[in-house]
């Protein structure tokens, strides 16, 4: 069910921008006015979550390790597995961001003959979101073309290089097969295995879906359905010097329908699963340094605390101990 109502929801948004264009005629609305309001509610929405964590307490010290600690002399410290110091930590968090390190050592567990539990790497995963997220980054940074000009000289090698292997014209990018492919594995990975299916919701779909289509429609738009790409620049020129304006020749439906599921992604990020993209930097689990053996930590919100020590108690009830006969340490 999850699935269904995810794939209908992307449809309706797909159906959204062929109808409001095609019949409508709502070129400015899909080319101009929700572009730029996605935009806006993206970083708005990205810097309202990001400050809303920030603020968040973190009391104590809650690293997530999975190595020895820095401890006496002659015990070996992993310092990636359980960082003690700031240069460890960054060591730890760019393995993670840049290589998905702690994703590389997943495993999977499944029984075999009935009752035997086995235990196994699963490297698929780690692969499949390494090409994602790599080839998502290529594919937005290539985009720039459209909102620069000129083509700043990087732009150009990296579509060289991901354009290597050109089979014919237009340019065959790389990034744009090995996302897709990936993008398929995350989905066929939650419908096929049955433990992933019972714990994906529809809030798991979508993005998938969404970012599906978004490259379906992209890839059609490049190598099968042509449409006016000096208009499409003119119109994204435009966008990006804030001087918006619709070109007097037809786009193509194709284009607003790419353009349209675009921005549905960056309003409907900063309310989902992808802010893991700016929370995976101020999780605590990670961004925090193994030293509790080290340095001690205090509850910065600690109430100051009357204490009340022996010495004290015995002096006010020194006579009354001695009396009991219970031995006191000034006579």
């Amino acid at each position: 069910m999850g699935v269904l109502s995810a794939l209908i929801s992307v449809m309706v948004l797909v159906l959204l921008a062929y109808v409001g264009v095609n019949r409508g005629g709502l070129n400015y609305l899909f080319g101009v006015t929700i572009p730029y309001a996605a935009v806006l509610i993206f970083f708005l929405g990205f810097i309202y979550r990001m400050v809303q964590w920030a603020r968040s307490p973190v009391p104590f010290r809650i690293p997530t390790t999975c190595g020895q600690q820095k401890t006496l002399p002659w015990i070996k410290q992993d310092k990636l597995e359980s960082p003690s110091d700031t240069i460890s930590v960054l060591a730890r968090m760019f393995l993670e961001v840049f290589f998905f390190r702690s994703l590389f050592r997943n495993t999977r567990a499944e029984l075999r003959e009935g009752k035997r539990l086995v235990y196994g790497s699963s490297k698929w995963l780690w692969m499949a979101g390494m090409a994602f997220h790599w080839c998502f980054l290529i594919i937005f940074i290539r985009h720039l073309r459209f909102f620069t000009m000129p083509i700043p000289a990087p732009l150009h090698m990296i579509e060289g290089m991901d354009g290597l292997l050109q089979i014919g014209v237009p340019r065959l990018y790389m990034t744009d097969l090995i996302f897709l492919a990936a993008v398929a594995f995350l989905f066929l990975r939650r419908v096929v295995i049955p433990q992933v299916r019972y714990i994906s919701l529809p809030a798991d779909y979508f993005p998938l879906f969404l970012i599906l289509a978004i490259g379906t429609s992209g890839v059609l738009m490049r190598y099968f359905t042509k449409v006016d790409i000096a208009a499409v620049k003119d119109l994204t020129v435009g966008l990006a010097t804030l001087h918006p304006h619709i070109p007097g020749v037809q786009i193509g439906s194709i284009f607003y329908i790419h353009l349209f599921l675009v921005s549905a992604l960056f309003i409907y990020f900063p309310f989902s699963k992808l802010m893991h993209l700016g929370g995976v930097f101020l999780s605590p689990t990670r961004n925090l340094a193994n030293n509790n053996r080290m340095v001690r930590h205090v509850n910065p919100w600690n109430y100051p605390v009357k204490v009340h020590t022996y010495e004290e108690y015995e002096d006010e009830f020194r006579a009354k101990m001695i009396k009991a006969h219970i031995p006191v340490e000034k006579e």
